[in-house]
């Protein structure tokens, strides 16, 4: 299946967003290239999508029920999760393909109007934002459903059971509730171990299980993850995160030296490296570890599409960078300009990482138990 139906599409918002009395108008949210050399193809698919769906989900508004629908554009932001502009264009129908046109296309509005008149959000996007409207939700009450790099490759992900999705997300959430920590095996190239200390001490989990019942709530789309920030050290107390966390880039096998939740070194050789490398000393706060995620899709048949926002849910990722949007401390203020702003998800399935495996995953918890949740690359505890 290539395409939502209309029926698909308004029995999917029904089950995202269950009814809320107050629910009157639904934002779809679309970043446009700020010129024609950064497009690619998937992306316009993407816009024509977002502009299909706005057509359907306005025409038919009084079934989910809905008042109405907007179709709202605003210039990319250049990397994913970073701070959306302060501006956007509510656009009729046809999305321009490059942000200069956007103000001949559309109405300009504040994104804090935008904000407060919306009660749901659906944010297919090609820079992910997830971490700017989890800030805004909270404030402004509304739910949003983050999409990035949304493909028609993803809709079988969102016809699946989720009342199964959740028992398993909630079943690893509640686990890194109860956790001090986290410890990670890694095996490169079927040979070399290394492994990671994850510090939970301070936190509580997240699930991502598909549906957003709750105001102030926003998150991705399709969804199948428990994930956690581990403690970065906010309170005074040093994060004992440490070890040495490996990630394949490209062809190259990146080692990079965590101490204190940070990456601070990287070991290595090859272009990536010294990319990896620069972009350390350029900006710290991307080696923050700012996610350590559990996806649990691969167990319901589906397969990797190359789109971080599907991949993500079918194995175990790390990521580094921001992380205030889930409850973190490492939020824009820590790096040099908006654009340097990111959360960047390292993903081990062999899709992504064909030299990396995770060995096991073992939690450790206050009262001096452990268990080990994971063994060559599968969950023991479903």
């Amino acid at each position: 299946m290539t395409a939502l139906t209309p029926k698909d599409l308004i029995g999917l918002v029904q089950s995202v967003f269950p009814r809320h009395p107050g629910d009157r108008h639904l934002s779809i949210l679309v970043d446009i290239p700020r010129d024609s050399g950064r497009d690619n193809p998937a992306w316009k698919e993407r816009r024509r999508l977002a502009s299909d769906w706005y057509d359907t989900l306005n025409e038919k508004a009084s079934a989910i029920p809905l008042e109405g629908v907007k179709l709202v554009a605003y210039p990319d932001v250049g990397s994913n999760n970073a701070d959306l502009p302060p501006m956007a264009f509510v656009i009729g129908r046809n999305l321009p393909d490059v942000a200069d046109a956007l103000e001949k296309a559309g109405e300009r509005r504040a994104f804090e109007e935008i904000f407060g008149e919306t009660q749901i959000f659906l944010a297919p996007t090609e820079f992910s934002t997830t971490a700017p409207l989890k800030v805004a939700a909270k404030k402004y009450g509304f739910r949003a459903a983050t999409m990035p790099g949304f493909s028609p490759l993803m809709i079988p992900a969102l016809q699946i059971d989720y009342s199964q999705v959740a028992a398993r997300v909630d079943a690893l959430k509640t686990r890194l509730d109860r956790a001090d920590w986290a410890e990670v095996r890694f095996l490169a190239d079927r040979s070399k171990e290394y492994k990671v200390l994850f510090d939970l001490r301070f936190r509580t989990a997240h699930s991502s299980s598909g549906r957003f019942p709750e105001s102030g709530t926003a998150g991705n789309l399709p969804s199948g993850e428990a994930y956690i920030v581990p403690y970065e050290g906010e309170k005074g107390d040093p994060s004992r995160t440490e070890g040495t966390l490996p990630v394949q880039i490209g062809e190259d096998l990146a080692l990079f030296t965590i101490e204190k939740n940070r990456a601070v070194r990287v070991h290595g050789k090859g272009k990536s490296i010294q990319t990896e490398r620069a972009h350390l000393k350029r900006e710290p706060a991307y080696g923050n570890m700012a996610e350590l995620g559990f996806g649990v899709l691969s167990d319901f048949g589906l397969q990797p599409i190359g789109e971080i926002l599907l991949d993500e849910k079918l194995g175990v990722h790390v990521a580094f960078g921001r992380s205030d949007h889930f409850g973190g401390a490492i939020g824009p203020k820590d790096f040099s300009s908006p654009q340097e702003v990111i959360h960047l998800d390292r993903i081990y399935i062999p899709a992504s990482q064909p030299r990396m495996e995770i060995s096991s995953i073992t939690f450790g918890y206050p009262d001096g138990g452990i268990e080990q949740v994971m063994r060559a690359g599968k969950y023991l505890i479903f």
